[in-house]
């Protein structure tokens, strides 16, 4: 692994950078030294941005001056190979695949010359890592996906893509939390909602949480659905 850099980002930031690449080691420990500055917090930071390989930390220049913090970091990175990380969290996310929900899941199946059935398996089978969120309020970058699916983004992107749709793009799959225009692949749908303005915590994700995808009936999806606008 590359070592650690702490970069400038304007006067009010910093960006704590352990590599280039999309790992699980990588983003462990940016999610390790997130935790260690949210137990113990440095007076001064205003707020904590994970990414895949990097941590973006806010901070008051009049609070906390940017040696002090530069200090404080070096100091905290040499200790994350102790840090006790807390046990793996999974969300289980429920997704009515194909059909209206999943328009692009029997072209997804051609295209690796296999059964609709097949994609939903190798689809639901792993546990994905939350790496961060971003794109729109609460979308989800995951990693793990099985590469036997992988397919490129649509040529011509659509202008309204249902929120809680389930795509695939290049070898990665997200989920859409809101209505957007998008070029993913969608092969299903959640009745959850990501992101809900009037829940006390708008964002149901969040950086560091695993995601299990289990595959539900459109009879299930609608149930689920009317349930959650009831509330």
């Amino acid at each position: 692994m590359e070592a650690m850099r702490i970069l400038t980002v304007g006067d009010c930031a910093v960006s704590v950078e352990f590599g280039q690449e999309i790992s699980l080691e990588i983003n462990h420990k940016v999610m390790a030294l997130k935790m260690v500055l949210e137990r113990e917090p440095i007076r001064g930071i205003v707020e904590l941005i994970p990414t895949y390989c990097s941590l973006l930390i806010q901070y008051d220049p009049m609070d906390l001056r940017y040696g002090q913090l530069r200090e404080k970091l070096y100091t905290l990175v040499n200790q994350l190979d102790e840090v006790e990380m807390p046990p793996k969290q999974v969300v289980e996310i429920p997704v009515a695949y194909g059909g209206e929900y999943g328009p692009d899941l029997g072209e997804v199946a051609r295209a690796h010359n296999i059964s609709e059935e097949e994609v939903i398996k190798l689809h639901s089978e792993p546990e994905y890592p939350i790496y961060m969120l971003g794109f729109v309020a609460g979308f989800p970058y995951l990693g793990g996906m099985n590469k036997a699916i992988a397919s490129p983004r649509k040529k011509s992107p659509r202008l309204k893509i249902e929120a809680g749709s389930v795509g695939i793009a290049g070898e990665q799959t997200g989920i859409y939390s809101v209505e957007s225009p998008g070029g993913w692949q969608i092969i299903g749908r959640t009745p959850l909602k990501l992101y809900d303005v009037n829940r006390n915590e708008p964002v149901l994700l969040k950086a560091g949480q695993y995601i299990k995808f289990k595959p539900i009936t459109k009879e299930e999806f609608r149930a689920m659905e009317n349930e959650h606008k009831g509330n």
